[in-house]
């Protein structure tokens, strides 16, 4: 007791007080390690994100910045992804208070690319985007979503931080070639991944994965501080003395006569790990403002474009609460009840991101569960967000550089935080079914569906049906009932499109 009262007394700077940095048990290193390890886990968007969003045609055959070239645009969206990723995480930092980094989201920028942007302009496509943030900020506003955040069950969170504790452990996998889809398991094989891409492991690349878990393993294993990101920069060294002298190459080595991708089973599955010719370069940002607001509209029809909105809003609200609880819960920062002490900023600042990201032509962005690696290196408080921000500003005019740490490298990172949010497994009652049942389907189907809100949507949907069928009514919270509603809605989105006659 005597000890707490002196540590109170202990005076504090600004920058402490306004972080709260002492107060949940941290120091300005921790955060510093923290923000450097976040942003060396999920630096790979930079690169990422540009593949798949800027080299897709829209309907209309022209690609982001209405150019004709296939891949012309990726530079442009790889400085604007850095752009707003920076901004806003710095905004999460500064704001929300909290280590949460932001960038563009995985599996919407896919759904932007292929199932919106096929049946309209690019320009359109970033309208819905547009549309979509700033209702789910108007939802925040309102109270609405920080009330819909509140009337989960507190083992349901426990479940939504386990589920994506065991996504991002196989997100690891799979993107570091570990895992493998199986050729044509659709119908010959009998599960869908294999190990490795034969059945075995081979190639450099995978070596450098296996002795990058390993050593990431031993040092968190020893409590050695900075162990995560001592990882990432220990295997990225090794990941380019070994391609400096096996010359292994990518994954994709271009395309054949016919279009179609050639194909290297043994090469790195995203960046080659090269030191690049150029360091350094001036952003071209002249994605930023080249959006439509209501083009959608006219283009495919008020309820199909309705249809995209309710789409991509439900996936994006959905998908940065169960972050935001994982992450937390992974840090210590939930109450009692598992919730997150003013989480209305944080979400605040996650619906502006999606709105910022459409306008910036790099899809909606969201909050990053490669969050949990900066928490897993002691990160707390939003000064790890401040950091994170900054590299990715100056990632801004590093890009190429960015490039040079490849999945092999990075994924270790995203394996072993996968562990540790999976250890909260235990605070779950098992022996109460009906949240047991529902907690077993989030944790198994986000990675076996590949996507949080499934998970999340099958979760809370069991709940209510278990709850009623039992005539547990008073235990069902009123928001419960409208979520499990739309979220059927959600599962059937196609039969609906079909119902009203639109695409």
């Amino acid at each position: 007791m005597i000890e707490k009262v002196e540590e109170k007394q202990r005076p504090v700077s600004g920058l402490d007080r306004y972080f709260k940095i002492s107060e949940r048990g941290s120091t300005v290193g921790r955060e510093l390690r923290g923000g450097l390890a976040t942003f060396f886990t999920m630096a790979y968007i930079v690169v990422l994100n540009p593949l798949i969003i800027g080299t897709v045609a829209d309907k209309d055959g022209q690609f982001l910045g209405d150019l004709t070239q296939p891949g012309a645009s990726i530079p442009l969206v790889a400085a604007a992804t850095a752009l707003v990723a920076g901004v806003l995480t710095l905004g999460m930092g500064v704001i929300g208070r909290y280590p949460f980094a932001m960038a563009t989201g995985l599996g919407l920028n896919a759904v932007v690319a292929f199932g919106i942007a096929s049946g309209m302009s690019w320009e359109d496509a970033m309208g819905i985007v547009v549309l979509e943030g700033l209702v789910i900020t108007v939802l925040v506003l309102t109270g609405f979503r920080v009330a819909v955040f509140h009337a989960i069950p507190t083992e349901l969170k426990t479940a939504i931080a386990v589920g994506i504790g065991l996504f991002i452990a196989l997100i690891g996998f799979v993107d570091a070639g570990f895992v493998r889809r199986i050729p044509g398991a659709a119908g010959e094989g009998t599960v869908p991944l294999q190990l490795g891409g034969t059945g075995s492991l081979s190639g450099w690349p995978t070596l450098v994965f296996v002795v990058g878990l390993l050593v990431t393993v031993l040092l968190v294993a020893r409590k050695v501080k900075g162990a995560i990101l001592i990882g990432i920069v220990a295997t990225t060294v090794l990941a380019i003395v070994v391609e400096w002298l096996a010359d292994v190459g990518p994954y994709v080595k271009g395309v054949d006569a016919a279009g179609k991708p050639v194909i290297n089973p043994d090469g790195w599955q995203l960046g080659v790990p090269a030191l690049p010719d150029k360091i350094a370069g001036s952003p071209d940002l002249s994605l930023l403002g080249d959006f439509s607001l209501f083009g959608s509209f006219e283009r495919v029809g008020v309820v199909a474009a309705l249809l995209f909105v309710f789409t991509v809003m439900l996936a994006d609200f959905f998908d940065t609460m169960g972050t935001t609880v994982g992450v937390g819960a992974e840090a210590g920062l939930l109450d009692d009840k598992g919730d997150l002490p003013g989480v209305r900023n944080v979400l605040l600042v996650d619906s502006l991101g999606a709105a910022a990201g459409g306008a910036a032509s790099v899809s909606s962005n969201t909050t990053y569960i490669e969050s949990a690696a900066g928490v897993a290196e002691g990160a707390r408080t939003g000064l790890a967000s401040v950091v994170t921000g900054g590299l990715f500003l100056v990632a801004m005019f590093f890009a190429p550089l960015v490039g040079v740490v490849p999945f092999e490298a990075a994924t270790p990172a995203l394996v072993v935080v996968g562990f540790l949010m999976m250890t909260q497994i235990r605070n779950i009652d098992f022996g109460d079914y009906d949240v047991a049942i529902p907690a077993f389907l989030m944790i198994v189907l986000m990675p076996f569906s590949y996507s949080i809100t499934v998970g999340i949507g099958a979760g809370f949907i069991s709940y209510v049906v278990i709850k009623a069928f039992r005539r547990r009514f008073a235990e069902i919270h009123p928001l419960m009932w409208l979520i499990a509603a739309l979220f059927v809605l959600y599962f059937a989105l196609d039969p609906v499109k079909s119902l009203l006659g639109v695409g």
